[in-house]
């Protein structure tokens, strides 16, 4: 008797529905981008007891007949994919053709769907991946599904679902991710019969993420247009001093498919590198615009992730894009427009109903002749256009310099503020192979393990460009020479081990830059004025100076602010001289 058998349908339906459908948040993400490839402008979301006892996702979109409602819960059955050349040109949110037989044979499903052309609706009721009834009704054009009891029949899968509470917590992040990239769909979304969000149709891509995320982002974010070769990076990267946490407010995109992918979180971390305190994260909406058939998004079954023809194109692109963005932000008194842009998708392709033709797209001239006249203003932090035009009222516990603006009140982190001055003049030393150094009398020995000697060996030559002139000193011992004159006395073998581990965790290849600059930011730590010190007024003035002469004035190289900024509105509204 052969040992190796065929699967019944069922349970293969129920091993793809285990990597399909993850929890509640999955089957919501995968019906939601149904009715986005169905061409829907309304998409309404309702939720009962976080997914687990009820899911159901309208649209208006264009609807199957009769056969095709019937077709759509076979496995690999599928509107978007008609040769293998379509399967690597993917241009629509879905596509592996069995999201719905996976979610069927899990739950306990109803489908009412129409198209434009037939006279009447059709109903299918589902249970366990078994057809239970089919029938036409009367019904507007769109489709409707409703999923209910979730994982009934896997309670082993039911019972590893988390709170209510967390399960909505990933439904709302999944809501979230869509109505950000498509602002020209209306959305609503309930949980247990109450409004959690209402998102009308937006007049442009900024007004939707305001919306989505928060009106206290109104002034605080900065555009993204940016192309190079066929890449286009578009979108919106907030003020480094709204840091998350968490990874959570990372929203990347490719071709409009949101995706967790690590070159791309890379590529922004990296843009934002020393402008954010270490362990915190920025708020992006950045979407990655490329021809299709450049990038493989079927190499997971939830299509969170993707790969690049061209990776290190895309990196460098992404990075680029959102570094270029922040310096608006890197100095007091610019000014940012935005430019909205009208309703419709942010990407630059358009999706074709299912079984009406194929994608058209634009490539590779991807460009932003789509944006209106209508412009958006922020306020500058302060009128005046530097630094050294404010007035010194003196300092605050020997710490903040206080300055006196045309509207109000700057105070300013005299340790955080020379420690950018003495960072970037160690960048440019440091690139002109000028760091000042000073010899040990007696050398430092250091003792590694086989893999941190590598990575220091690796190394030796790029330290010493910074001051650090390290020897093999037999095995893997190792002796420090010489340090740069600025750590003269300090103790050292701290600073190289951070190095190792940092290039360890970044990789030599890719992040032995970031590794280094990480380096001259602690040095500038250590040899920068400190807090509780106290300063002339020409020292102050100095400092002043120095800072205008700088082209990222505003955030320490750990990512701290160098200042704040209160206008003499908010202070008058504090005492209550104005309402």
């Amino acid at each position: 008797m052969p040992r190796i058998k065929i699967l019944p349908e069922i349970l293969s339906n129920k091993i793809a529905a285990g990597e399909v459908v993850e929890r509640p948040a999955s089957v919501v993400k995968e019906l939601i981008e149904n009715s986005i490839d169905a061409e829907s402008s309304k998409v309404l979301v309702e939720i009962a007891k976080g997914g687990r006892s009820f899911i159901r996702v309208s649209d208006n979109g264009v609807g199957m007949d009769h056969d095709d409602a019937l077709l759509s819960i076979e496995r690999y059955a599928t509107s978007k994919i008609y040769n293998e050349k379509d399967l690597f040109s993917i241009a629509t949110l879905g596509f592996r053709g069995e999201a719905l037989p996976s979610i069927a044979s899990v739950s306990e499903m109803e489908i009412v769907t129409r198209s434009a052309s037939s006279e009447a609706g059709t109903r299918i009721i589902v249970k366990g991946g078994k057809v239970k009834e089919v029938a036409e009704v009367g019904a507007p054009k769109g489709t409707v599904i409703s999923v209910n009891r979730l994982f009934f029949n896997t309670p082993a899968r039911r019972k590893y679902l988390k709170t209510e509470q967390t399960e909505m917590g990933h439904i709302s992040d999944t809501v979230t991710r869509m109505v950000l990239a498509f602002p020209g769909v209306y959305f609503k979304f309930l949980h247990n019969k109450r409004v959690l969000g209402n998102w009308s149709t937006a007049a442009n891509s900024f007004h939707r993420v305001v919306d989505a995320l928060g009106g206290d982002l109104e002034d605080r974010l900065h555009e993204v247009d940016y192309k190079a070769g066929n890449v286009w990076i578009h979108g919106f990267v907030a003020s480094p001093e709204i840091s998350r946490a968490t990874s959570r407010g990372l929203y990347v995109y490719v071709n409009g498919r949101f995706v967790r992918d690590k070159l791309l979180v890379h590529a922004v971390m990296e843009a934002y590198a020393g402008r954010l305190m270490k362990g915190k994260f920025p708020l992006v909406v950045l979407f990655v615009e490329l021809a299709h058939d450049k990038v493989d998004v079927n190499v997971h079954p939830t299509k969170n992730s993707v790969r690049f023809e061209a990776l290190n194109q895309v990196h460098e692109t992404v990075a680029r894009a959102v570094s270029e963005s922040l310096q608006k932000f890197d100095r007091p008194g610019w000014r940012q427009t935005l430019t909205a842009k009208p309703t419709q998708r942010p990407t630059q392709y358009s999706l074709s109903p299912p079984g009406r033709g194929v994608v058209s797209e634009s490539k590779p001239e991807l460009t932003s002749q789509v944006y209106s006249n209508t412009h958006k203003t922020m306020p500058p932090l302060w009128p005046e256009k530097s630094f050294s035009s404010l007035r010194i009222l003196g300092q605050l516990h020997n710490t903040y310099i206080v300055c006196e603006s045309e509207d109000g009140l700057v105070l300013i982190d005299q340790h955080a503020a020379h420690e950018r001055v003495v960072f970037e003049s160690l960048k440019a030393a440091y690139g002109r192979s000028a760091i000042a150094v000073q010899g040990l009398l007696v050398p430092e020995t250091l003792e590694l393990n086989h893999r941190e000697a590598g990575i220091l060996e690796a190394l030796i030559e790029d330290l010493r460009k910074i001051g650090l002139e390290i020897e093999p000193f037999g095995g893997k011992t190792y002796l420090i020479k010489s340090v740069p004159a600025l750590l003269a006395g300090r103790p050292i073998k701290p600073l190289v081990m951070e190095i190792v581990e940092k290039a360890a965790e970044i990789g030599l290849a890719s992040g032995l830059h970031r590794g280094v600059g990480e380096c001259l930011a602690i040095m500038a730590c250590h040899g920068a004025i400190r807090a509780n010190q106290k300063l002339a007024d020409e020292q102050m003035k100095s400092l002043l100076e120095q800072l205008d002469a700088l082209e990222h004035a505003s955030h320490c190289p750990h990512g701290r602010p160098t200042y704040i900024h209160q206008s003499l509105r908010r202070v008058e509204k504090d005492f209550k001289r104005i309402v």
